[in-house]
């Protein structure tokens, strides 16, 4: 039985409409067709989310990338500044090379003094400069040989020192901010009391097998 609306004030009920009072208020119940219009809207949200954090994805990893290769750039610059003068300083070094030859011969010959101590100051000079555009010398006397520092020029038998020490500089190594510019040449200590004891050890080794 249909109520007016003169019913359902006076009466005070709370009751909620019937079917019917929905479909004459013009709502009607969800269709089939609603429902799988909403479950398709619903998987298009899923997919456009995800094709969303994929992008997003993306977007972090490019600008990783071009953060590394930001920091990479300004890295190759920077040594660029650096190493910029390497190859006038390769230029350099025999010239500060004579002149400590120079120096150690004067001292030998007992040169005039005022003629040595101005080479030992042009040389002393070259030194400075050098210094400022980080170019240091490479310490060999009394280290182990490295061929990454070193070029063996010779052998010579030393059984004082432990074999294969470097037991004369016949040019120094320099370093340029800590990279080889100039490897050393050097004479190699080879102990002859180490081969014969070595060479003991086998034999007797030996006669005892």
């Amino acid at each position: 039985m249909r109520r007016s609306k003169s019913d359902f004030f006076t009466t005070g009920s709370h009751d909620p409409p019937s079917q019917e009072e929905k479909t004459a208020a013009g709502v009607s119940p969800q269709s089939p067709e609603s429902l799988g219009e909403a479950a398709e809207l619903r998987q298009k949200l899923e997919e456009k989310t995800k094709e969303a954090e994929e992008n997003y994805a993306r977007l972090l990893r490019l600008a990783a990338d071009m953060e590394n290769l930001k920091k990479r750039q300004e890295r190759e610059r920077a040594e660029l500044l650096q190493f910029a003068n390497e190859h006038l300083v390769k230029e350099l070094l025999p010239v500060v090379d004579n002149l400590e030859r120079a120096v150690e011969h004067g001292r030998q010959l007992q040169a005039p003094k005022a003629l040595l101590e101005g080479i030992e100051m042009v040389h002393q000079g070259f030194i400075k400069a050098l210094d400022r555009y980080g170019v240091t010398t490479h310490d060999s006397l009394g280290q182990q040989f490295d061929p990454a520092f070193h070029n063996a020029m010779m052998q010579e038998e030393a059984p004082d020192v432990p074999d294969g020490s470097v037991i004369k500089e016949l040019q120094k190594g320099y370093l340029m901010h800590q990279r080889l510019l100039r490897p050393a040449m050097v004479v190699v200590a080879r102990n002859t009391q180490n081969e014969t004891t070595s060479g003991q050890n086998d034999s007797t080794v030996q006669e005892e097998k």
